[in-house]
């Protein structure tokens, strides 16, 4: 039984008021600051899960927009090649129109200049015919006309073809 023998009172109290002196002291200086930087870190995670969940909104927001404007863009993409082909598709066939229109009136004037130029050939082909029937009627009547007895009967012919028109 070696501690209770050695078990002193007085070395009891001076030791139990130490220990109440170290409670109080640390109540008063200690406790204070140790809450504080407990609640002050218990605040700084609950700002940073706050922040934590407000980025993660904002990044979810940020998604959405970004979503939302490709396919704004896309639309628009699409709307773009649409008007683009409907412009090329356009411009194909005016060229198209208008080749064909060119084409109308080149052959047209073509066929006019042909025409013209057939009636200058068929009235140069007349005028020929004309002179060389001229002249052979020319031979001809010379031939009727050197003998009296022909020219007598050519001229009783013609009066008769007169008289009987």
């Amino acid at each position: 039984m070696g501690i209770f023998e050695d078990f002193s009172i007085g070395l009891f109290v001076i030791q139990t008021g130490l220990l109440l002196l170290l409670i109080f002291l640390m109540v008063k200086f200690a406790w204070k600051p140790i809450l504080n930087s407990l609640n002050d870190r218990e605040e700084g995670i609950k700002s940073a899960l706050d922040a934590a969940e407000n980025a993660k909104k904002e990044m979810e927001n940020l998604n959405a927009d970004n979503e939302r404007l490709l396919k704004e863009a896309r639309i628009e993409r699409e709307a773009l090649l649409k008007e683009a082909r409907e412009m090329k598709d356009k411009i194909i066939s005016d060229a198209t129109n208008e080749a064909q229109d060119k084409a109308g009136k080149m052959i047209e004037q073509a066929q006019a200049a042909i025409e013209t130029e057939k009636k200058a050939a068929m009235a140069e082909l007349k005028s020929h015919v004309a002179g060389l029937s001229i002249e052979i009627a020319e031979k001809v009547v010379r031939e009727e006309l050197s003998n009296k007895d022909k020219q007598l009967k050519l001229v009783e012919d013609m009066l008769g073809e007169t008289t009987l028109n």
